[in-house]
């Protein structure tokens, strides 16, 4: 463990260098969708810097196609693309119906669960791959990047035994502060399916210290065809936590100064600033208004 955290913090210094001569190689397995466009420009900035960098895509995917910043090593997947848009707008149409509590996390829990499944059908297949397996194998990654939504990368880092870093906006079950043993005070930071806000009634808190004792069983639910496939390809006995709690460096997409005040670990990076939009220069109408 404390050689994996050493190594992924050179890395991760190695990374900011400029020059080719800091470059090492990296394995980027990303989401796919929007959470892969935050990641992209993280990816191709690398790889400017003179990193060697490879993308792991499956054949079918939201946003996602070559580029000449970065190497592409794509793998088949069983899985069309009708049937991720399908999973996914049911998600979302879930989260607009507006039922009230319980009955909001009962659906939202299942929609979940479905899509969960759905989406990691594409892991399912990355493994099922003897010929992407071997090229990974042999390829001398340094270190994996990762967002780790549907558990791929951190199946993926154990199984190449790399150290590993997660890129991601967080577990919806909060494990992202339960992983790295960071603090969350039931009476004033809420979980996420209860909409409440840091001023809480005591019913409030009741509701979310339920919701808190649910969390990990709940996340098992999401998970359990990752860790089903984690423990096959393992050979051993996988549980979230064992996956994720080895994670070297989290790169967490999401401003701590909007978030509840809590401490946090070492080695978690806020890096919310990446989701903005870029900068433009004011258009030469606007100069008019502006004082001289």
């Amino acid at each position: 463990m404390a050689r994996r955290l050493c190594c992924a913090w050179i890395f991760l210094l190695l990374l900011l260098l400029p020059g080719p001569a800091a470059g090492g190689k990296l394995l980027v397995v990303p989401m796919v969708g929007s959470h892969w466009l935050s990641m992209q420009e993280v990816v191709e900035k690398l790889s400017q810097r003179g990193h060697e960098v490879v993308v792991l895509m499956p054949e079918v995917s939201w946003h996602m196609k070559a580029s000449q910043a970065y190497e592409v090593l794509t793998y088949p997947v069983t899985q069309t693309l009708e049937e991720l848009d399908g999973a996914f707008s049911e998600y979302v149409a879930t989260h607009l119906r507006g039922l009230p509590f319980p009955l909001n996390v009962l659906d939202m829990y299942k929609k979940s669960v479905h899509v969960f499944n759905t989406f990691f059908g594409q892991c399912k297949d990355l493994f099922r791959s003897q010929e992407t397996l071997k090229a990974l194998n042999q390829s001398g990654f340094d270190a994996i990047l990762t967002d780790p939504i549907f558990m791929c990368g951190p199946t993926l880092a154990h199984y190449l035994s790399l150290p590993f870093v997660f890129f991601m906006r967080g577990f919806g079950c909060n494990l992202h502060f339960e992983a790295p043993q960071c603090p969350s005070p039931l009476s004033y930071v809420p979980r996420l399916f209860t909409f409440n806000s840091d001023r809480m009634t005591f019913f409030q808190r009741v509701e979310n210290a339920l919701v808190s004792l649910l969390e990990l069983k709940y996340c098992d639910g999401f998970y359990s065809e990752a860790l089903k496939l984690s423990s096959e390809v393992l050979q051993r006995d996988v549980s979230l936590m064992d996956l994720v709690h080895s994670a070297s460096i989290w790169l967490l997409r999401f401003d701590f100064v909007f978030e509840y005040v809590r401490p946090v670990m070492p080695n978690m990076v806020f890096i919310g600033g990446i989701n903005c939009a870029k900068k433009k220069p004011l258009a030469k109408v606007m100069f008019l208004f502006l004082p001289p």
